[in-house]
């Protein structure tokens, strides 16, 4: 009678929800910019069942112009965020202690993206230009490339001048701008779209000019990583999220329609989604473990930005392995 009655009581708790077994961790993950391919594996993870299977239940916020991810992991809004290492370390060395966990991207997807009709037929013909750059964290790869090339970008006599981009491509379409900054994946098409063809354009990859740096990392506050539970939590999450850009590898169309069933604005449309896609697959080819040769080489790019750098001094701590080798 005793066991019986025990029995019934636990049934009784348990359905009431006072207790509930193996409840899902949360998790929350800011995004660096709006819903789209860019971010596809996390979309897919979360769609094909990966995070469920974790037992992680994932909210996935997206960014966009007035979003910036350190501020919103400093505010306790999200568990881990995705940044470009050049605003991560810079972050880092103003006293938010971000640390990389994993790095998805492998590649830099950034270029500058200029009219032929300008005359400019390398780097050496910027001076005395007008060049687009995205600012809130983004200029800096550029004014690193520009010091290692002696360009100065204050608009004096030999150097250039640098146009406040917005997150559009209009400068180089009315011709307010020689060269603009571009991804890979989205703005260089958008200037395609928006009428001007390939063979009216020339672009510059930052890879190809030895300045690349790494972007779409995902950070998370250093002080957490003392927590194992919270190391385990990661760790699951990486591993699913791993998993959710191979399927996206492997299913790239498949996996730019989930991104579209997940924009709310409804702003993204299907080409551009399967196009980005695709270019994004070529930046996430060999991610997922910080490779230490790509963060020193991107360290060293940032300490050559001239009188100004990004940062002042090599960092210490700005990056693990512990995340990732739990996860593998």
């Amino acid at each position: 009678m005793k066991k019986l009655f025990a029995g019934v009581v636990a049934a009784l708790v348990l359905g009431s929800g006072l207790v509930t077994a193996n409840a899902a961790d949360k998790v929350t993950i800011q995004l660096k910019w709006v819903t789209q391919a860019q971010f596809a594996g996390y979309f897919v993870a979360q769609n094909q069942g990966f995070y469920k299977a974790e037992n992680l239940d994932v909210t996935i916020l997206p960014g966009g112009p007035d979003v910036a991810p350190p501020q919103v992991i400093a505010g306790g809004g999200a568990d881990v965020i995705i940044d470009w290492m050049p605003a991560a370390l810079a972050s880092r060395e103003k006293g938010l202690k971000l640390v990389n966990i994993a790095q998805p991207f492998k590649r830099s997807g950034l270029m500058l993206t200029c009219r032929k009709d300008t005359g400019i037929k390398s780097p050496d013909d910027f001076r005395g230009r007008t060049l687009g750059v995205w600012f809130y964290g983004n200029e800096y790869p550029f004014l690193s490339w520009m010091s290692q090339l002696g360009i100065p970008t204050d608009g004096s006599a030999g150097g250039v001048t640098v146009l406040k981009q917005g997150f559009n491509v209009d400068p180089i379409l009315q011709k307010q701008a020689d060269c603009i900054s571009t991804m890979t994946y989205n703005e260089y098409w958008q200037v395609i779209d928006a009428g001007l063809g390939a063979d009216e354009l020339i672009t510059y990859k930052y890879e190809d000019q030895g300045v690349a740096t790494l972007e779409d990392g995902l950070y998370v506050l250093e002080k957490n990583l003392n927590d194992s539970a919270f190391v385990d939590k990661m760790a699951r999450f990486v591993r699913a999220s791993m998993k959710g850009w191979q399927w996206a590898a492997n299913n790239p169309d498949a996996a730019a329609d989930i991104v579209l069933e997940n924009d709310e604005t409804g702003a993204q449309t299907q080409k551009h989604q399967r196009r980005m896609m695709g270019e994004i697959n070529k930046l996430a080819k060999g991610g997922g473990k910080l490779n230490p040769d790509d963060y020193e080489r991107t360290v060293a790019t940032l300490l050559a930005g001239g009188s100004d750098p990004v940062i002042s001094k090599a960092p210490s701590g700005a990056w693990t392995h512990k995340v990732w080798d739990a996860a593998f």
